[in-house]
């Protein structure tokens, strides 16, 4: 499984073929004990990326602690602090790496005490799965809830549990399956879609890199087959451009370049963008490789860092977002908005306190305005609270000192996400996920799009006896939601129908979701004010969310006049399977480039 070198190939084949490998980050997680670091160093160990001097410490590491009683100790491959091996646990988030012949890994071992769930929060934040172990004789605990919650807000899509130590309860699958049923019905109500369980050992390694014999009913595969083919969703390029402004650049009269890492979407030469805060607008003349002409990139996309220069002397600088113009992809600008938050200060946080807020690039002074709710993590009920503790998951509203541009979190993570400061400190007290602008002016017109009792959650979901996998493998696509706005004679509907019938004679499984059709019927009720539209394309959406999860492509045709609304839309359906076009720019893309677009998205 790992990779090798081929004698009489050339070293540089081996490093092309290497350097050409996809990158999967993920992490491991769940209570303390559970077995994550021995997984880990399982999969190192078996895949061949355990170096013999590596190795030979680890033997006698393993008897010096004794912690097998004198065999290997494949823990020891990750916990590296003094203080983890003289206690047997994780305290600190450690990273490792390894590569097969189908992918490279970076890895990130997360700390299972509660006291450190600040460190499974920092981990997670650039994971694209999570595999949370689960002691096979303790099963599902408060701590594994606490992290699949954790894994939710931060957007990770796909969830691995790997319940381990099954060589202690003799195999029995009536044990795994009771936990498998918690696990996955707990992930489905907080919104993870198609979360996948593994009976494993990772003392012995069965189920791990290879398939075991002792449990014979279990038909799915190993944990490395899993990692190797799990789908990866790259960043689109038909996302909106956001490229956060970290550093002006000016060696010379004759040049005035503007770096960063490009947060979402793609850029190039002649496109025209907007600078936010502040709305100015101009067009981008070069993507520099250089101070001097020539070389310059023609293309430019996340998540590659690069330096832009503008068509005007506009007013640029650090904390700055350079934005792509028009249509559904503004960026938002506010000073009050809502977060959900991980607290990770000893320090309550309660309203009126005062912190440092950083968003992308930019730091403002920021007070607390309110505190919503604390989650409780084991029944999922949103309680009414004024002050979140250590480690609290909860929500709360937030006035910044300056106007930040920003995403909703679940639309673009890389402008969505913020820290708290404690000022006096400089602590890191907290990392919170951006729901929404102007939570107090907007509240009573999204009232409609989320209980009062528990606004962060869906309502329960069965759990279908079709996997999500095998639905993709019959249908032969991907799920995914079009919303077509814009209106009356925009076209949307037209475009809508047209693009149906060439995803239909590719030989999709597609289906329309028309305003006025809905109106005919579930929503009969509803008029043409703003606040009805609103509540038009939520009932829309939620049809969408039950027909994706079905497996379909829907296609909505709205009017869908309110930002907001269609920002809400994304978040109820899920960024990863939501794209917006609006039909009445007149440079949106016609039915010929759309289906080719959707079609590339959905496989």
């Amino acid at each position: 499984m790992t990779l090798s070198f081929t004698p009489g190939g050339s070293v540089s084949e081996y490093l092309h073929r290497y350097e050409r490998n996809e990158l999967l980050r993920f992490l491991t997680c769940g209570s303390v004990d559970d077995g994550k670091s021995t997984l880990i160093g399982r999969l190192l160990h078996d895949t061949g990326r355990l170096y013999d001097d590596h190795l030979k410490a680890i033997e006698n590491e393993s008897k010096v602690h004794g912690t097998q009683g004198g065999a290997l100790d494949l823990a020891l491959v990750v916990d590296g602090l003094k203080a983890e091996r003289e206690q047997g646990i994780t305290i600190d988030v450690a990273y490792r790496y390894f590569a097969t012949a189908h992918r490279s890994f970076i890895i990130a071992d997360c700390p299972g005490h509660e006291q450190y769930t600040r460190n499974m929060a920092t981990g997670a934040s650039h994971c694209q799965l999570a595999i949370t172990l689960i002691d096979a004789r303790s099963g599902v605990t408060t701590q594994t809830r606490r992290h699949a919650f954790i894994a939710s807000l931060l957007g990770i899509c796909h969830v691995v549990a790997a319940v381990n130590k099954m060589d202690l309860v003799e195999w029995g699958e009536g044990r795994f399956r009771e936990i498998e049923s918690e696990f996955l019905d707990y992930c489905v109500k907080v919104g993870i879609a198609g979360p996948i369980a593994v009976p494993v050992s990772a003392l012995t390694g069965e189920n791990v890199v290879t398939r075991g014999t002792n449990a014979a009913w279990y038909s799915g595969a190993p944990i490395l087959e899993l990692l190797e083919k799990v789908r990866v969703d790259h960043a689109s390029p038909v996302a909106p451009f956001r490229m956060p402004v970290q550093y002006v650049i000016r060696p010379s009269l004759d040049f005035r370049g503007f770096a960063g890492t490009i947060a979402s979407g793609t850029v190039k030469a002649g496109d025209r963008v907007r600078i936010m805060p502040s709305g100015r607008e101009t067009r981008v003349r070069r993507i520099a490789r250089s101070t001097e002409d020539g070389g310059d990139l023609s293309l430019a996309r996340a998540p590659q860092s690069v330096v832009i220069t503008f068509e005007d002397e506009v007013d640029c600088s650090r904390g700055d977002v350079v934005s792509c113009f028009g249509g559904s992809t503004e960026t938002l600008v506010a000073q009050k908005f809502e977060c959900d938050l991980v607290w990770m200060d000893e320090t309550p946080l309660t309203a009126g306190k005062t912190y440092l807020l950083k968003c992308g690039t930019r730091t403002t002074p920021a007070r607390i305005t309110r505190v919503r709710h604390c989650v409780n993590v084991d029944t999922l009920e949103a309680q009414q609270t004024d002050a979140l503790a250590l480690n609290d998951i909860g929500r709360i509203e937030i006035e910044t000192e300056q106007p930040i541009a920003f995403d909703p979190y679940r639309r673009i993570h890389g402008t969505g996400s913020v820290i708290l400061i404690d000022r006096m400190t400089n602590a890191t007290s907290a990392a919170g996920m951006i729901r929404t602008g102007d939570a107090s002016d907007a509240h009573a017109r999204r009232a409609h799009w989320e209980t009062a009792a528990a606004p962060t959650l869906r309502a329960p979901v069965g759990q279908s006896l079709v996997s999500t996998a095998a639905r993709e493998e019959r249908w032969k696509q991907k799920p995914l939601a079009i919303l077509l706005y814009g209106s009356s004679g925009s076209g949307k509907t037209t475009r809508a129908f047209e693009l149906e019938r060439g995803l239909w004679e590719k030989g999709h499984a597609v289906v329309v979701l028309d305003g006025q059709m809905l109106r005919a019927g579930l929503s009969r009720d509803l008029a043409f004010t703003e606040e009805e539209r609103s509540e038009n394309l939520r009932r829309a959406s939620e049809t969408a969310r039950i027909l994706l999860d079905q497996g379909f492509v829907v296609i909505l045709s709205m009017v869908a006049p309110q930002a907001e609304a269609r920002w809400r839309a994304s978040d109820l359906i899920g960024s990863e399977r939501f794209m917006m076009i609006d039909c009445s720019d007149n440079n949106s893309p016609d039915t010929a480039a759309l289906l080719r677009m959707v079609t590339a998205k959905i496989g």
